[in-house]
C-alpha cells in the first residue's frame, strides 16, 4: 500500500486558538502506538510464526511506551476536559469497582490497568485537540501502516492471508482477525472520502488509500464493516450536502452507480453477503443469537445487574459475545450501558449543534459507524479501536475560537 500524501491542503481549518502552533510529530507516534495496542490476535497461519505471549508483550509494551511519550510531551499534564473523556473516566471507575470483586478472575484487574493507561494517554493528548483535522490525519496514517502489513502479507503468502475462518482475509504478518481488517478498511475509506469531498485530501491520495482498502475489505468478507461504512458515509455525506457542491455531486453519482451495480451484479453481491451460509446460520447471526440468549438467561445478583462481573475477554461460555451492548451489560451492568450511551449521545448532540464542516462530517461518520458496528462487534466498554474512533470524533468537535467569543483558557494551550 503506497504512502499517500495526507498533508493539509487549502481547505484545512484554522487552529483553535488562532495560531497555527505546530503539533509535535511525536503525538502522531503516540497515536500509532495506541492503535498498535488495540490490534487483535487470532490463530491463523503466519509468515513468521510467533507465540501469543509475544504478541501480548508487543501490544502492552506499545501502550506503556505511549504513556511515557505522552508524559514527555505534556510534562505539566495540561488537559482539555470534554464530555467524552469525562464519561470514559467514569466508565473506567465502574470497570475498576466491578473487577475488584474478581468475579472474572485476576485477568479483570490487568484489563482495568490497561484501560487506565489508555484513558490516561487520551487525557494527556487532549491538549492538542483543537477542532481541526490533524488527528484525522494521525489516524489515517496509523491505519495505512496497519493495512499495509495486511496487504504485504497477502502479496507474500496468499495461503496464510486466507487462513482465517471460512477462508476470509486476515493478517499474515500480524494475526489481525478478519472483522478488525474490515474495521480498519472501512474507517480509512470513510475518512479519506470525506476529506476528499471537502478538499482536504487530493484525488491521487484518496485513490491510493481507497482502492487497496476496498479490496481488502471485500476479501475480509466483513458484512458489519461494509454496512457500517455505507450507513455512516450516507449520514455524514448528508450533513455536507447543504454547503458542499462536491458532496451533492458525489451523492448523485453514488446513487446512480449503486443502482446499476445492484442490477448488473445482483447475484454476485448476494453471494458475497451470504458468505456460503444457510438459512439457519443467517437466522442465528452465525450462531451469535444462541450466545446472546444464554447470556441474557443467566441468573444475576443485584450488584451484577448494576455493575456487571468485571472486564472479561469478551466471551460467554467460551464463545465470543459479538455484541457491544450485551458485552457491556455482562461486564459493567446497566451502569456501564448508561455511560456508553452517554458518550455516544454527547458526541451526537455536539455534532448536531455544530455548523456543517469537514470536522463535523468526519465526527458523524466515526460515531455512526461505531453505533452500527456495535450490534455485532464489541469494544465500546474497553480499550479498543472503537474508543479510538470516538476519541478522534471528540477531538474534531471541540470548540474553536470561531465557535465562541471567549478567549482560550490557559489550560487549553499546548505546552
Amino acid at each position: 500500500m503506497a504512502a499517500p500524501s495526507i498533508e493539509p491542503t487549502s481547505g484545512t481549518a484554522v487552529v483553535a486558538d488562532g495560531r497555527d502552533a505546530p503539533t509535535p510529530k511525536l503525538v502522531g507516534v503516540v497515536w500509532f502506538l495506541l492503535l498498535v495496542n488495540c490490534l487483535g490476535y487470532t490463530t491463523v497461519d503466519l509468515i513468521i510464526p510467533f507465540p501469543k505471549a509475544f504478541g501480548q508483550l508487543v501490544t502492552m509494551g506499545s501502550l506503556i511506551v505511549a504513556l511515557v511519550l505522552a508524559l514527555v510531551l505534556n510534562p505539566r499534564v495540561r488537559v482539555r476536559p470534554s464530555a467524552y473523556l469525562t464519561l470514559l473516566t467514569v466508565l473506567l471507575v465502574v470497570a475498576i469497582a466491578s473487577s475488584l470483586r474478581l468475579q472474572s478472575g485476576v485477568g479483570a484487574l490487568l484489563r482495568c490497568f490497561r484501560l487506565a493507561e489508555f484513558v490516561t494517554v487520551l487525557w494527556l493528548l487532549s491538549v492538542w485537540w483543537k477542532g481541526d483535522l490533524r488527528f484525522v490525519r494521525f489516524h489515517l496514517r496509523a491505519l495505512i501502516v496497519v493495512l499495509s502489513t495486511v496487504l504485504l502479507g497477502l502479496v507474500i503468502s496468499p495461503g496464510a492471508a486466507f487462513s482465517g475462518p471460512e477462508g476470509r482475509l486476515v493478517g499474515a504478518i500480524w494475526p489481525i482477525p478478519a472483522p478488525q481488517v474490515g474495521l480498519y478498511c472501512a474507517t480509512a475509506i470513510g475518512l479519506a472520502v470525506l476529506m476528499w469531498m471537502t478538499r482536504n485530501l487530493d484525488g491521487r491520495s484518496t485513490l491510493v488509500i481507497c482502492v487497496p482498502a476496498t479490496g481488502l475489505l471485500l476479501l475480509s468478507h466483513t458484512r458489519t464493516a461494509l454496512t457500517g461504512l455505507i450507513a455512516a458515509l450516507i449520514i455524514a455525506g448528508i450533513s455536507l450536502t447543504v454547503t458542499n457542491r462536491r458532496a451533492r455531486q458525489v451523492f448523485g453519482l453514488a446513487i446512480g452507480l449503486g443502482g446499476a451495480a445492484i442490477v448488473v451484479f445482483g447475484d454476485t453481491i448476494q453471494t458475497w453477503l451470504l458468505r456460503g451460509q444457510d438459512a439457519d446460520q443467517l437466522a442465528s447471526l452465525t450462531g451469535r443469537a444462541k450466545v446472546w440468549d444464554a447470556l441474557l438467561a443467566k441468573d444475576r445478583t443485584v450488584d451484577q445487574e448494576l455493575i456487571g462481573v468485571g472486564l472479561t475477554n469478551k466471551s460467554f461460555g467460551g464463545l465470543p459475545v459479538d455484541n457491544n451492548w450485551l458485552s457491556v451489560y455482562d461486564e459493567l451492568g446497566w451502569v456501564g450501558i448508561v455511560v456508553v450511551v452517554g458518550m455516544i449521545g454527547a458526541l451526537l448532540v455536539t455534532a448536531a449543534l455544530r455548523p456543517p464542516s469537514p470536522q463535523r462530517a468526519c465526527a458523524v461518520f466515526l460515531v455512526v459507524y461505531c453505533v452500527v458496528a456495535s450490534y455485532t462487534e464489541v469494544g465500546l466498554g474497553d480499550a479498543s479501536p472503537y474508543l479510538l474512533n470516538l476519541a478522534v470524533a471528540a477531538g474534531l468537535l471541540v470548540y474553536r475560537s470561531s465557535d465562541t467569543a471567549h478567549s482560550t483558557p490557559s489550560w487549553r494551550k499546548p505546552a
